[in-house]
């Protein structure tokens, strides 16, 4: 008995193995490196970036060059950083109130037609975010779609140039986006939802109302934060949705910051700095989500 409990024991390490070096490889070793090309240095002649491996070595003049510049006189990655902040926060939000009902609907509520819905759900996946961005441009340019709405047919011509840093183009660019990736994992959450739960919600006299703000949120509480994160996270270290939709400074995002740095000579160092800043944002809602997920694991028990 004491044998078979020992090899049971045994398979979960060996199941767990492949995501942890999958982890080790890509995600801890890449980090790892971004570290030690902050607090490296610079080659005087090339310009180009000197990672220094020995972390006893590291010098942080890089990282603090980048933390002087965010507020103060000197702050001029400051704006970018905040208007990070409320793009994603705004653009999140919205993505939310938008794809909870979907979700709901389709989880809760839609029957036979769950298949032909799933399937509507996941089309967005099957072409590529460039060229749906690209869509937004066409539609969006001084002789697109959406003027000739707005100018009833060509009756008048609307002085609007929606691709010459208009902050509401980004935030909707960036909800078109990433909404799908918000839809999907709210679907699988509410689907699993226990029906017994509800159903007993419905027996001792709750309403639809009393009983979705009682007993259903509560209960899709964790999805929420989780569908939260994985479409926030991604939204971060978006560059190409300001790119394609602004081309502007007034609404740079950290994600360009972090290209531009790339693509200048001498910068890599700051570019790997505004990585580890936006890796530190991200951290304080991945830690809210374990707490989450921890506590109903508690109530569970």
């Amino acid at each position: 008995m004491s044998s078979r409990s020992d090899r049971s024991r045994g398979i979960w390490p060996a199941l767990a193995a492949p995501g942890v070096v999958w982890l080790l490889l890509f995600f801890v070793a890449p980090m790892y490196v971004v570290l030690c090309i902050v607090f490296g240095r610079l080659d005087p002649i090339f310009r180009t970036a000197v990672p220094i491996w020995n972390p006893v070595q590291w010098d942080p003049t890089q990282f603090l060059y980048v933390l002087s510049h965010i507020v103060g006189a000197d702050g001029v990655f400051g704006p970018a950083l905040l208007r990070t902040a409320v793009y994603v926060l705004t653009a999140s939000a919205t993505c939310l109130l938008i794809a909870f009902p979907v979700a709901y609907y389709v989880a809760r509520l839609s029957g036979r037609r769950k298949g032909l819905l799933l399937t509507l759900l996941i089309a967005p996946f099957w072409i590529s975010y460039m060229m749906r961005m690209f869509a937004w441009v066409n539609l969006l340019q001084d002789d697109g779609l959406v003027n000739s709405v707005l100018g009833f047919g060509g009756l008048f011509t609307p002085d609007i140039d929606w691709l010459t840093g208009q902050p509401a183009v980004v935030i909707l660019g960036l909800v078109y986006g990433y909404v799908p990736y918000m839809i999907l994992p709210l679907y699988a959450g509410l689907d699993r939802l226990p029906q017994p739960v509800l159903e007993a919600s419905r027996d001792l006299g709750a309403d639809r109302a009393s009983s979705f703000w009682r007993v259903t949120l509560p209960l899709a509480r964790p999805t929420i934060v989780a569908a939260v994160l994985l479409t926030c996270l991604p939204m971060l270290g978006d560059y190409f949705t300001s790119d394609m939709l602004s081309a502007s400074p007034k609404t740079a995002m950290v994600g360009n910051l972090i290209n531009d740095s790339v693509l200048t000579p001498g910068q890599t160092g700051q570019a790997g700095a505004f990585v580890l800043l936006v890796f530190l944002a991200a951290l304080i809602p991945m830690l809210y989500y374990i707490r989450v997920t921890g506590r109903r694991d508690e109530v569970a028990s």
